[in-house]
């Protein structure tokens, strides 16, 4: 397997990509504590908010408990509730990614692709990296805050899979599971944000971000499977080895099926039905060209999910769904 692309600055750290906003321009006091965010490579904040994004779009037609002195228009998503969605993923990412970072310090060290990370490299001790978690938490809650007691309490109830997450690959080869539980809960919060209630559809949602979080991540853990075997730690892609393609087939149908079952129990037009045939052929490209021997390629895929991948391409046909 080809070694990781290393980038020409020492500090930048390898998926980063040379030209992030972070080291080109955030202020150098402050560059450990973004990096610990991943907000110097926000793809992971995208993939949480996507799913908050469908379920907003998705029960957009529903009567809103949340309620503001302007409302959107009618098969709309709530803007300001697309808003607040957008800064909770990003800092709640941030803090489950300083987290991670915490209980991995021991291992990162060892692994080409995280060894640059902030607290392996000595840039943060622990304790100023967990009092960083703590004010990204801070903000998390005063977003959480502005909702109906229901979701906020559904909120609050994800966060014991939050804290597991990050020690599942010491003891399974499935932490990718752990990590669609943990990553799509959006598609239950933003239901419950707007009626303060929860429906076969928002569950049909979730469970289809569970598969398709368990695709694309297995895709990204092949850039580590020769480190993960040498440290001793667990994923699918060593899970699945060269049957990976058959596995991501499985995987992207049940994405598939349950995107097009909540579409269906919302009751979307026909406009629907037609965007998830680009999501499919998207997920069909993914596997069609996947190498999981090459580094750069899963980084690529992985990546692809985001910008005109599945999560804008079923965030858009929801939308065409309810206002088409």
């Amino acid at each position: 397997m080809p070694k990781h692309p290393q980038p020409t600055d020492q500090n930048v750290i390898a998926d980063a990509g040379a030209d992030n906003w972070v080291d080109r321009q955030a202020p150098d006091w402050f560059k450990p504590y973004l990096k610990l965010g991943r907000f110097d490579r926000p793809i992971g904040s995208w993939l949480l908010l996507w799913p908050c994004w469908w379920s907003l779009a998705l029960v957009a037609s529903e009567t809103s408990v949340f309620r503001w002195p302007t409302a959107p228009a009618p098969g709309w998503p709530d803007p300001l509730l697309i808003a607040l969605f957008f800064v909770g993923a990003f800092v709640m990412r941030g803090a489950g990614c300083t987290l991670n970072d915490i209980a991995d310090r021991n291992f990162d060290g060892k692994v080409e692709r995280t060894a640059k990370r902030p607290i392996p490299s000595g840039q943060v001790s622990v304790l100023q990296a967990a009092i960083w978690m703590g004010l990204l938490c801070l903000i998390g809650l005063g977003v959480l805050l502005t909702f109906n007691n229901f979701a906020i309490a559904t909120g609050v109830a994800s966060l014991l899979i939050v804290v597991i997450y990050p020690f599942m690959k010491r003891f399974t080869y499935w932490p990718q599971f752990g990590l669609g539980l943990a990553f799509n809960w959006g598609a239950l919060l933003g239901w419950a944000a707007v009626t303060g209630t929860l429906s076969p559809a928002a569950f049909a949602l979730y469970a289809a971000g569970i598969a398709w979080t368990l695709g694309y991540d297995t895709i990204y853990a092949h850039q580590d499977k020769d480190d993960d075997i040498m440290i001793g730690v667990k994923s699918t892609a060593l899970r699945f080895g060269a049957k990976t393609k058959n596995w991501l087939v499985v995987f992207y149908l049940i994405a598939l099926g349950g995107i097009a079952a909540a579409g269906w129990i919302a009751q979307l037009s026909w406009a629907f039905y037609v965007g998830l045939i680009f999501a499919a052929a998207h997920l069909a490209w993914q596997i069609i060209t996947l190498d999981i021997d090459d580094w750069a390629d899963c980084l690529t895929k992985f990546k692809s999910n985001h910008y005109l991948g599945l999560g804008l391409i079923v965030f858009l046909s929801i939308v065409a769904g309810q206002v088409i």
